[in-house]
């Protein structure tokens, strides 16, 4: 099941998730502990300089254990469907 994660407070995420359709859950981690937990800040990088987090993805096992992992350092560069799916596939 996708998940994001993400430092914008839940009603922002609320407004992204219907403006573009999207189905899936977000999480709001507006102190960034998560964020960090998976080194992913990226001080100042947000509007009026706040920390957001850099992009990335991953797929967990059933276990919790980060078994694939995407990051990049342009939020407009992301694996396609095809490629996510491949990777889900290999962990069978």
């Amino acid at each position: 099941m996708p998940v994001a994660i993400s430092v914008d407070p839940p009603e922002v995420s609320a407004h992204l998730r219907k403006t573009q359709g999207y189905t899936f859950l977000f999480l709001s981690d507006p102190k960034a502990e998560v964020i960090r937990r998976y080194d992913l800040l990226h001080p100042r990088a947000g509007p009026e300089d706040n920390d957001i987090s850099r992009p990335a993805e991953f797929l967990l096992d059933s276990t919790g254990t980060v078994r694939w992992a995407n990051f990049t350092e342009d939020f407009r560069v992301r694996p396609g469907g095809q490629q996510l799916l491949a990777a889900a596939q290999s962990l069978k």
